[in-house]
């Protein structure tokens, strides 16, 4: 039996599968952030294919700040009925979902938000500085407010009928700038040591433990490294992912990068060993080592293409789940695909516009998928040829006219 098939149980959960969808930006909210009929039709989707779970794209703690127009925000019970349809669609299907949890901090695009904040008041790399702003240094006050937005955020999803949450710890959102030195300055006990520096993701998931119930699923998602000079080191990686599951947390997503250094979309594999590419995963060999550490399940994202390669990497012990991501916006029976033993059907490239100063960003790898995602959504099939120039100026378009909404209801309400 293909062990990529093998069910496996956490908490109470039982998965059918191993096959995790990672979290990718759906952008199908409102400017409210509500959850709609398009959520529904794209994961009934991955759920009809076979998926054993899905980690939903990010879903932020506060509506003042959002990555991008279209994100969903958690911030009351004021659409805990949408919530509990998304959730027993997974339900239905047998599909476990896990809420992937997230605030953006400095990653995001100016003018989107009345500001941004972070750790630190630290500016962008001169190539992204024109499209994301130097951030204003959180106050404490506002640390322990977010803290507890994402406690209250998850004891929602949870009643709601969502089997668990995931916290996004990694890609240079608020909880890995908060463990970066390169993001992180500050001098009080939420910075310096690495101590300190992950006390936030610490007393997040303290916070997040105490306020839903026993059974329900708390996962990280943390890079291995955030890939810059002067970034997290390893040592202080391992010391963050030992740390975290001595705390209790029950699943770790692997990945890497941030948008200054997008790893987790594969543009750094022209430096990887032959023998790490052979392998297929971006981040195995860092499981490998980071499985002698801890004692909690480990899931590793980016890079499967072949059932082999992902028998291959369970059998080893390496990781528990193997996480898809990209391959899903193309094909949505994936799962049912690789569990009769065929490889992954498209192969998938950079996405490029032809635009240097474009094309060295992370954000075609989230927006040309985005757009393939309304296309399931709406009932349509996905277009693998989709023209990613085309796709970046509709994105524009609409930053922009979010931007200008933004700037007339900041008016209307001075």
């Amino acid at each position: 039996m293909s062990l990529i098939a093998e069910p496996i149980t956490i908490r109470n959960t039982t998965f059918k599968n191993r096959i995790i969808k990672g979290a990718m930006s759906e952008a199908l909210a409102n400017a409210a952030g509500q959850p709609n009929h398009l959520h529904y039709g794209l994961y009934e989707a991955w759920a009809k294919g076979g998926l054993g779970c899905a980690i939903t794209g990010n879903v932020m703690v506060d509506i003042g700040a959002k990555n991008e127009p279209g994100v969903v925000a958690i911030e009351s019970e004021r659409d805990l009925e949408q919530l509990k349809h998304w959730a027993e669609i997974g339900k239905e299907y047998g599909m476990v979902q896990l809420v992937q949890l997230s605030h953006p901090g400095r990653q995001c695009p100016k003018g989107l938000n009345k500001e941004t904040v972070a750790p630190s008041a630290v500016p962008f790399s001169p190539v992204l500085a024109t499209t994301f702003g130097t951030p204003r240094e959180l106050r404490e006050e506002e640390i322990l407010d977010i803290i507890q937005r994402f406690a209250h955020a998850a004891k929602i999803c949870e009643k709601a009928g969502f089997e668990g949450i995931q916290l996004h710890g990694a890609h240079g959102y608020l909880i890995s700038q908060f463990l970066s030195p390169l993001t992180n300055k500050r001098q009080d006990q939420w910075g310096g040591s690495i101590e300190n520096r992950m006390r936030f993701l610490l007393e997040i998931y303290k916070a997040v433990r105490a306020g839903t119930s026993e059974n329900f699923i708390i996962s990280v998602k943390l890079n291995s490294a955030d890939f810059q000079r002067g970034g997290i080191t390893e040592e202080d990686v391992i010391y963050v992912f030992k740390a975290i599951d001595a705390a209790g947390i029950d699943l770790i997503e692997i990945s890497g990068g941030s948008y200054e250094a997008p790893a987790m979309a594969g543009v750094k594999e022209g430096k990887r060993k032959a023998s790490t590419i052979a392998r297929e995963a971006y981040f195995l060999d860092f499981s490998e080592k980071i499985r002698q550490e801890v004692k909690c399940h480990l899931m590793v994202t980016g890079g499967f293409r072949t059932v082999k390669g992902m028998n291959d990497a369970l059998e080893s012990g390496a990781c528990d789940f193997i996480g898809i991501a990209r391959p899903f916006a193309v094909e949505t029976d994936l799962s049912n695909h690789l569990i009769a033993g065929k490889d992954v059907r498209y192969g998938v490239e950079k996405i490029k516009t032809g635009i240097p100063m474009i094309d060295k960003m992370a954000i075609m790898e989230i927006i040309w998928y985005a757009a393939q995602f309304k296309a399931i959504a709406e009932g349509k099939k996905p277009n693998p040829k989709l023209s990613p120039l085309k796709v970046f100026f509709k994105y524009l378009k609409g930053n922009l006219t979010a931007v200008v909404k933004g700037q007339i209801n900041s008016r209307k309400s001075a």
